[in-house]
Order: structure tokens, then C-alpha cells, then sequence
């Protein structure tokens, strides 16, 4: 009998039957499904399969997690249900048939905007602190700031706007890059279009509207002229403008014999782009996000405003969990330039509290839960800095009441801020450090629409826990008469004592060890499957963190191996994230399933530079899958580590 026949057939039939399998295929630690009608799958029961570690959805694809045997139940699953395996990156292509037309359009849009955003985030704070030193009068009765009184102040406040205007007046460049970075192309053309939109012979994009007419400067073709007009701050211009230049090099690059492409296709591909976008897409891009702006804006200011504020900051969470709330920084930015600020963006930071507030209230509820707290801490700390997804998908949408206690407690806050026309200066900044991003005038409002994004979904959440979670969501699956069945045994078997020598694990490479949350895999960062550390690699050999038996291999794609050890706990090692999808290019396995390893011995061989040419973070995850007999761990981040010696963890 196979190992999982059982547990595969019940996940065939949970999850729809064989007819309702588009495709699927694994990686290190999950399944990955992409199917044609997802309701069908019956996410509960299928997380109460014994081998099941949890469920997740992402990117079209429906993964459950498995752990290190993913390997051999994946084989045991395609032989059941007589469904051919495919790639990773297959299995991504086909999940895309599983969102329409908006999904698309939405996801691409999040993954122009994704690179860009710590851009973002760093330049709304710098704003945000300038904010605070150079509008905020403190001194001498209500009429001077910081920066009137003091050289140093002021000098700092001008020197910042270096990084403020780079990101944000010349945001274009980084539109642009990102947009040749998606579609393959070639990303110093980008970068080279978007400093054409922002060049400093044109008239700064900021200015037009104060310029008279006659006064705009123009390149004179004879039969016609062009005005000679910058596109600071422009995101719908910018985004037309890249995909021009990218639609215009994949035609010369099909075209163009590889001879001579080198010289044909940059020259071919550049000169007409950038014609094209100062003469067509430029102004028709310029006329459309200022159209999309100014219906926003209207929407924000009129006197439906609260009707807006309410569904918006009512609908916002779910909105993220599609990935459509993209759409929101191109409006934002376009706000920031057509008005000199936003309302919207106020919003998204008071949802993100909210959500955060619920996770509050769930922690606080499920405080003696040590496996749901190893998803509510992190989850509440990203959320209140500004980050949803880890909360939303990890907890709230989880139970269902804590999404929509947050929800309710965001479109109030909203209300609030919306009501008394509560603006930013800049986005990237959310959660409680949006605060920063707001215009001071606008502080005391903003902080009564922070406490009531705190308070009321923290107070409905908790009111609602109360009654709907059940004693083993409360206290973790042992319920208090087991525990109080349990102890009576240690006390009788007390005059034993067992072995609590504490032991170390080592690091697996030499480089940066950071806090498993910062890892951008949501199923790791979640710890959905299992706790641990990440490191920021510099050598290129994974070593073995302590003795131990060698689990499993991936040893088609090499990325990836688990470890067994003396006490039952078990381990994977993940170097990269996708880089399965690379197929083994760039990868060395160094042992083989069975093998018996000590500290320091090689496992992994890895060549960095392909893995960043091939587009993935080689950031590489320490993970316990399985603690075994294992009674505490202690696991230490944010520092440097030398591979097989630095400490990274200590358990007994």
C-alpha cells in the first residue's frame, strides 16, 4: 500500500474530482493546483487531512501544503488521479486562464508597481519627515518651525528633497524600468525613455499649469510643433509610453536578423518611442490620469463624500485580496500631481490599521494559542506598518468575523477622514507610520480616524471571538482537559529526568540573517509552514546546520533539501524564492537522500548570479517543518553569520 493512497484520494475528491484539475505541479513544500472552478474545493475538510499543513491562494493557483514528502505524495496524487505533472512556470501560465480580463489588467499592474514600491515607501518618508520639520510651527508662539530658526534644520530639509524629488518627480524613469523589467525587454532603453519624459531641457510637468500659453517652449518641425513639456509625477503617460518602447522592440527584435540587431533594434526601438511619447501617448496619457484624478477628486469632495468614504474604506481589504488595489497607486500618484495631494491615500493607511486592529483583538484572544500566535504577531506587526496581505489571507479571512469587524472599523475611520478632507502629500507610507505622509494642519483629525481604526475593530472583533471561537482555536488544539490530564504525568514521571541538554543550529551560509517576516513569500513569512530564519546569502554553499540524516532532495531542481535530526525535528532548506522554476540551471546537490551529514558539510552548491539573472531573490529559508521531541527553540536574526559557525539557533 502506498503511503498517502489514502490522504491523495481524499484530496482528489476534496478538491473537485480529476475533472476539475487544470494543472498541477510541486515545489519544496507544496502542491499547486490550478483549477477550473475553485468553490468546488473544499478548503476546511482539506485542511483536516492528517499530512495537511494548510491551504493558499495565489496568483490563480490553489496550493495546499504539504512539507518535506510533498515530493512523494505529489508522485502518489498524479499516479491516483492519472493527471500528467507539469512545471512550476507551466502551472503559472495556465492559472492565468483563471482570471478574466480586469484580473489581468490588475495583476500586471501590481507587478510594475511592485519593484518600485520600496522607492516609494523610502521617498513618502523622507516627504513625511520633511513635513514634520518644515510645516509644523512649534516655535515662538505658533509662527516658526525648526527649520526657520536653525542653519542645520534647513540645510537637511533642502537636502532631502534630493531623494523626494527623484522618486516622485521622476518617477516615470522607474515606471518605465519596471515596465521593460516585466515584459523582457531591454531595461536601459527604459531607463533612457524615462529620463527623455523628465529631461531638465523640458519645462518641469509641475509648471505647466502656471505657465501662460505663449510662454511654453516648443520644438518647431515646420509643419507642426510640439510642446517641449516634462511629465514629472505622470503615471498614465509614463505607462504608455513604456509599452510603446516595448511593443517597438519585440517587433524590430522578431524582425531584424541577429546580425546586426545589437545596432537595429536599440536605435529602431528608442528614436520612435520617444517621438512617439512626447507627440501622441505623452499628452493623450497626460489628458487621461488628470480625467481619472479629477473624478476621484470631484467623488472626494462632494457631497456624496461620505457615501465614497464608507464603501471604500468598507471594501478596501477585500479589493487587496484580488490584487486590484494596484489601481490605487497610479490614482494616488496622479492626485499627488494634479492637486498637490491625496485623499485616497489616507484611507488605505486607516484600513490597513483596521485590519491590523482585528489581528490585535485575535492575539489577545488567542494568547495561550502558541501555534496561532506564531501567525498573529507577525501578521499584526506588518499590518500596522502597512502591509495587509500577511493578516488578511493568514488570519482574518481565516475565522471571517475579524475581516469583517475590520472592514466595519475602516469604512468609520474613513468617514472621518474623508468628512474633514483629510489629505497626504506623497504615498508608500501606511499603517501607523502613515501619519507621517499626512499634511499637518491635518494631524489631530488623522489621529482621532487612527484611534477609531484601532479601537472599534480591536473592541467588535473581540466581542465577536468571544462568542464564535471554540476552546481549541482559543487554546491551541489541546484543549485544558488534556493539559490538565497531561500534567499529572509529568509530576508522577518527574524522578525521571529527560535530557534538556541545549543544542545549536548553525548558519547554512555565510551572509545577513533576517527575520523569517521580511522573506517576500508569503508562505513562508506567514511561517504557515513552520518557524525559522532567512539569510541574504554571500558564499554559495549550503552547510549542514548540525548532524543530522538527510531527508529528501530536490534533485531535478536542486533549490531546496530536508533534514532530519537526532531528536525527531525536521528541517528544510530553501535556497531562493521560485527557484524551482530555473529547473536545476545554476544548482549542485551535494548528498544524496539517506546520507548522514555533520556541521559544515556541504549540501548545496549555487551559482548567485544566475538566480539573479534569472530574476529571483536568492534569499534562502531555514525552516522547521516539524519540531520532533524538540521542547523550546530560541532562533536569533538581524545579525552577520559565518557559514557552520555562527549560532542562528538553540533548542532542547
Amino acid at each position: 500500500m502506498a503511503k498517502y493512497e489514502k490522504e491523495v484520494k481524499e484530496l482528489l475528491k476534496l478538491i473537485g474530482g480529476k475533472e476539475n484539475i487544470s494543472a498541477v505541479s510541486h515545489c519544496m513544500t507544496r502542491m499547486r493546483f490550478v483549477l477550473a472552478d475553485e468553490s468546488k474545493a473544499d478548503t476546511k475538510a482539506i485542511e483536516k487531512i492528517s499530512c495537511v499543513k494548510g491551504t493558499f491562494t495565489q496568483a490563480g493557483q490553489y496550493q495546499v501544503i504539504i512539507g518535506n514528502d510533498v515530493a512523494d505524495f505529489y508522485n502518489e496524487f498524479t499516479e491516483n488521479a492519472g493527471i500528467e505533472g507539469v512545471s512550476k512556470e507551466a502551472a503559472k501560465q495556465a492559472a492565468k486562464g483563471n482570471q478574466n480580463f480586469i484580473q489581468r489588467l490588475m495583476s500586471n499592474l501590481g507587478e510594475i508597481f511592485a519593484p518600485i514600491i520600496p522607492a516609494l515607501i523610502c521617498g513618502g518618508l523622507v516627504l513625511g519627515f520633511r513635513n514634520v520639520i518644515d510645516g509644523i510651527y512649534f516655535f515662538e508662539n505658533g509662527t516658526k518651525t525648526i527649520v526657520d530658526l536653525y542653519p542645520f534644520w534647513a540645510g537637511l530639509d533642502e537636502f532631502l528633497w534630493l531623494i523626494g524629488e527623484a522618486v516622485f518627480h521622476l518617477l516615470p524613469v522607474g515606471i518605465v524600468w519596471s515596465i521593460t523589467k516585466k515584459m523582457g525587454t531591454t531595461q536601459i532603453l527604459g531607463i533612457v525613455l524615462g529620463l527623455t519624459l523628465v529631461s531638465s531641457q523640458l519645462l518641469n510637468g509641475f509648471q505647466v499649469a502656471n505657465t501662460p500659453a505663449d510662454e511654453i517652449p516648443y520644438w518647431d518641425f515646420g509643419a507642426f510643433h510640439v510642446d517641449m513639456i516634462g511629465y514629472q509625477g505622470q503615471v498614465i503617460a509614463a505607462m504608455m509610453a513604456g509599452f510603446v518602447l516595448v511593443y517597438l522592440e519585440k517587433f524590430f527584435r522578431k524582425i531584424c536578423p541577429s546580425v546586426i540587431s545589437m545596432i537595429v533594434v536599440p536605435f529602431c526601438s528608442l528614436v520612435p518611442a520617444v517621438f512617439i511619447a512626447h507627440v501622441v501617448v505623452g499628452p493623450i496619457g497626460w489628458k487621461i490620469g488628470n480625467a481619472i484624478a479629477d473624478v476621484v477628486y470631484a467623488g472626494l469632495t462632494s457631497d456624496f463624500r461620505f457615501v465614497f468614504a464608507a464603501v471604500f474604506g468598507l471594501l478596501y481589504a477585500p479589493v487587496v485580496m484580488t490584487g486590484l488595489h494596484h489601481m490605487t497607486n497610479a490614482i494616488d500618484s496622479q492626485l499627488v500631481s494634479t492637486v498637490g495631494g491625496t485623499i485616497l491615500w489616507p484611507m488605505i493607511a486607516l484600513s490597513n490599521i483596521a485590519q491590523g486592529s482585528s489581528v490585535l483583538a485575535m492575539s489577545v484572544l488567542q494568547r495561550k494559542n502558541s501555534r496561532a500566535q506564531q501567525i498573529n504577531v507577525p501578521a499584526l506587526i506588518s499590518c500596522y506598518l502597512g502591509v495587509t496581505e500577511p493578516a488578511l489571507f493568514g488570519v482574518n479571512l481565516k475565522y471571517g468575523f475579524p475581516l469583517i469587524c475590520g472592514m466595519i472599523g475602516s469604512a468609520v475611520a474613513a468617514v472621518i477622514s474623508v468628512g474633514f478632507g483629510v489629505q497626504a502629500i506623497s504615498i508608500g507610507v501606511g499603517g501607523l507610520p502613515g501619519i507621517l505622509s499626512i499634511y499637518p494642519q491635518y494631524y489631530v483629525i488623522f489621529g482621532t480616524a487612527i484611534l477609531t481604526a484601532v479601537v472599534l475593530p480591536f473592541v467588535l472583533t473581540y466581542l465577536a471571538g468571544k462568542r464564535k471561537l471554540s476552546k481549541e482555536e482559543i487554546f491551541g488544539e489541546e484543549s485544558v482537559e488534556d493539559v490538565a490530564e497531561a500534567s499529572p504525568s509529568v509530576t508522577e514521571n518527574s524522578e525521571t529526568k529527560e535530557e534538556t541538554e541545549t543544542k545549536e543550529l548553525k548558519a547554512v551560509l555565510t551572509g545577513r540573517v533576517i527575520p523569517l517576516e521580511e522573506v517576500p513569500d508569503d508562505v513562508f513569512s506567514q511561517k504557515i509552514m513552520g518557524d525559522g530564519v532567512a539569510i541574504e546569502p554571500e558564499s554559495n554553499v549550503v552547510v549542514a546546520p548540525a548532524d543530522a540524516e538527510v531527508m529528501v532532495v530536490m534533485a531535478d531542481s536542486g533549490h531546496a533539501c530536508g533534514l532530519k535530526f537526532d531528536n525527531d525535528m525536521e528541517m528544510i532548506i530553501h535556497v531562493g524564492i521560485d527557484t524551482v522554476a530555473m529547473k536545476g540551471d545554476g544548482f549542485e546537490v551535494l548528498v544524496s537522500q539517506g546520507d548522514r551529514v555533520s556541521t559544515g558539510t556541504p549540501l548545496i552548491r549555487f551559482d548567485k548570479e544566475k538566480i539573479k539573472a534569472a530574476g529571483y531573490p536568492a534569499t534562502t529559508m531555514v525552516i522547521i517543518t516539524g519540531e520532533g521531541k524538540t521542547k523550546e527553540i530560541q532562533y536569533f536574526d538581524n545579525m552577520n553569520a559565518v557559514a557552520g559557525e555562527t549560532t542562528i539557533a538553540k533548542y532542547i
